[in-house]
């Protein structure tokens, strides 16, 4: 079930067209980059939760 956040990874990255937008501006950066900037290390987060949930199903723990 947990696999399910990997899904999430690809359509947070994966969804152009609702991040293809300039406004809002944050710091100067439109839309489009601040949320690339911000969606790296929340789908590397999530790529981390379901790598240690799933090795730790198999240890027997």
């Amino acid at each position: 079930m947990i696999r399910w956040l990997l899904a999430a990874v690809f359509v947070l990255a994966l969804a152009v067209p609702f991040f293809n937008q300039a406004e809002p501006s944050l710091w100067g950066f439109p839309f489009f980059y601040w949320y690339q900037m911000i969606i790296v290390p929340v789908c590397a987060l999530l790529t981390y939760v379901v790598f240690v949930v799933e090795d730790n199903k198999g240890d027997g723990k």
